[in-house]
């Protein structure tokens, strides 16, 4: 599989009339290569695949980078990049301008004279919005993990618990079950706490009759999962709380249901804000419907208002509408799905009924 990315990116720089493309972003390192190591740089011409790193490496690097030449570099890294390029007679490179300071374009350029660098913009990144089915077979071990996860804190909820006990004990779960981490910085938000889209565990405790979600997930072997569901404690619920939930999951499985190939992010997302804004809540969805998913939490391909992304097969986006009513609290349901031929695959498989621990 990684060889038919880096033939994927042959194509593309020749479609950028680049003979050489020099990668530093560490996580289309791991992309291209499967190195999973923390130092290492990657460098792809016509002919050759390359990847650069250090005495600590080299071991793990020839192991893990099936089909790449693995040079230890020298103490300058700028220094075996130029005498390899001059190798093959390339006088420029592309370079991610995305990943890369404006000192270390000045200090790689000084280096690298008289080579020049090109800035390309997400070359990679639009190869990885389209996940391989090894790609994938990672994304549902890691969505299955989130799921068993939110099965494995619910009997923790309970009046008096903190917000940050609960995601401790949601990132111990996945340590143990293989996941190297959470995806990103565990949201529990309780009560007044769950009208905050991004209101990451803090030091409050648990109450009777509040809403509070949870919107986490694993990275598990580098792919990352991303699941949000909202539950209600025993006790008098403000009446409001519990519709605002019913309108957020009516919302989320009409866009289940009716997403499909072909569709804009924007048309994606209008399927669940226009159910929002018709009960009188439009105000209170002030985010995206979705994301793309991989390697990392946030990728290309948006559910939003404002996108023209085409859905199209092999994608993995995140869909997650929520209702924010400041002071009261809030509500997000949120599922991993991936863009079939036909339609979706849904990842993730928790509960989403109304439930009250």
């Amino acid at each position: 599989m990684k060889n038919d990315r880096v033939l994927k990116l042959r194509q593309a720089l020749g479609e950028h009339n680049l003979r050489a493309m020099l990668i530093t972003s560490p996580v289309n390192r791991r992309y291209l290569t499967g190195f999973t190591g923390s130092a290492g740089y990657v460098l792809i011409t016509e002919s050759h695949s390359y990847l650069l790193t250090d005495f600590r490496y080299m071991t793990q690097a020839t192991e893990q980078a099936q089909g790449f030449t693995v040079v230890q570099h020298a103490a300058q890294v700028m220094e075996t990049v130029k005498e390899l390029l001059s190798s093959h007679q390339i006088g420029e490179t592309g370079f991610e301008q995305d990943d890369v300071t404006v000192a270390t374009h000045k200090a790689y350029s000084e280096d690298l004279s008289p080579i020049t660098l090109v800035p390309v913009s997400g070359i990679v990144e639009k190869l990885r919005v389209y996940k391989d089915a090894e790609e994938l077979e990672v994304m549902q071990r890691a969505a299955d993990l989130a799921d068993a996860t939110f099965a494995h804190i619910l009997p923790y909820i309970k009046p008096g618990v903190s917000e940050r006990e609960l995601d401790l004990e949601m990132e111990f779960f996945m340590r143990k079950q293989g996941a190297t981490s959470s995806s990103f910085d565990t949201i529990v938000a309780s009560g007044v706490r769950s009208a905050l889209p991004h209101g990451v565990a803090s030091a409050k405790l648990v109450q009777a009759g509040e809403l509070i979600t949870f919107d986490f997930g694993a990275l598990l072997d580098g792919y990352c999962s991303d699941l949000t569901r909202t539950v209600a404690t025993e006790g008098d619920l403000a009446p409001q709380l519990r519709e605002i939930y019913d309108i957020v999951l009516k919302a989320q499985l009409h866009a289940l249901e009716h997403i499909k190939p072909g569709m804009t992010g924007r048309e994606a997302d209008a399927l669940t804000r226009d159910i929002i804004a018709s009960h009188g809540y439009g105000d209170n969805f002030g985010h995206s419907t979705g994301h793309g998913l991989g390697l990392e939490v946030h990728e290309s391909t948006r559910l939003s208002k404002a996108s023209d992304d085409i859905l199209e097969p092999g994608m993995v986006v995140t869909v997650e509408p929520g209702i924010y009513v400041p002071g009261l609290g809030g509500v997000r349901i949120e599922d991993d799905i991936v863009i079939t031929d036909s339609g979706i695959k849904v990842l993730t498989h928790s509960s989403k009924e109304f439930t009250v621990v």
